[in-house]
């Protein structure tokens, strides 16, 4: 099965959901792609992506991978995530970085080769940290600059040279709300295809300070109780699994100390 992609868009159904592709289907409709790939899905399973020009047709619609962040389970996010990476590591790396000579596919391995400096270029992947700064029953959620809408998340930040994800968590949290943290613990792990990072997804604990956002990251930011959040990212995110995995521990203490009384 092939997922079709144009301009980093996923043929989709009418109905909003990712059109997987036979062959045959793919020749029955005259699509003609520009480049294919193959690549493993989140569950092991061999599929296909190719990349063709953006046209209409009847009954599919295109949609952004954002676009659909709420309606995907996380395994078939991953393996559309996946995707898109693989499209971008092949259009990014048609040339060599250092002497400009065209690359060709590695013969072993899933990379682009340079025959004349022998560099391989693999897909790219930023580490990012993520986390859910927790006060008791209140966690801190903000609202990035880069949400559209009014949706309130984690707090995130790309790793630099010369740090751990822990030093990177500080940083990030001292400089977009100006708080400090301590009892940071990892949580788990996903990958993020906008455009290429592996979030680690963290907790920590509030330690001090008063919120003070940056506004070059974020617009605001506040503290929510578990049971009154506002509109968070869907499940299939980190994002979404933190402050999910958050409430369920608040949920389960509540219901432990109602039990004693």
């Amino acid at each position: 099965m092939h997922y079709v992609v144009a301009d980093e868009k996923f043929l989709c159904s009418d109905s909003g959901s990712i059109a997987l592709l036979s062959q045959f289907e793919i020749a029955r409709l005259n699509l003609e792609p520009l480049v294919k790939h193959d690549l493993k899905s989140s569950l092991g399973e061999n599929v296909f992506v190719i990349d063709i020009n953006l046209v209409d047709l009847p009954g599919f619609q295109w949609l952004s991978l954002r676009n659909l962040l709420e309606y995907l389970s996380e395994d078939e996010f991953q393996t559309a995530g996946r995707a898109l990476q693989v499209l971008r590591w092949h259009y990014d790396h048609q040339f060599c970085g250092r002497c400009g000579k065209s690359t060709e596919q590695h013969s072993q391995d899933f990379a682009k080769t340079c025959v004349t400096c022998k560099i391989d270029f693999y897909p790219r992947l930023s580490p990012c940290i993520i986390t859910l700064v927790t006060r008791g029953d209140e966690c801190l959620l903000a609202w990035h600059v880069r949400s559209k809408e009014e949706k309130y998340s984690c707090l995130a930040g790309f790793i630099e040279v010369g740090e751990s994800p822990e030093q990177t968590l500080e940083r990030e949290v001292k400089e977009e709300v100006g708080l400090r943290v301590s009892n940071i613990r990892y949580v788990a792990s996903q990958p993020w295809p906008f455009p290429g990072q592996l979030m680690l997804g963290y907790f920590a604990d509030y330690e001090g300070g008063d919120i003070v956002v940056d506004e070059q990251e974020i617009v605001a930011a506040y503290w929510y109780r578990y049971d009154q959040l506002p509109k968070i990212p869907p499940p299939s995110t980190i994002s979404g699994r933190l402050i999910d995995a958050f409430v369920k521990e608040r949920q389960s203490i509540r219901t432990n100390n109602d039990s004693k009384d």
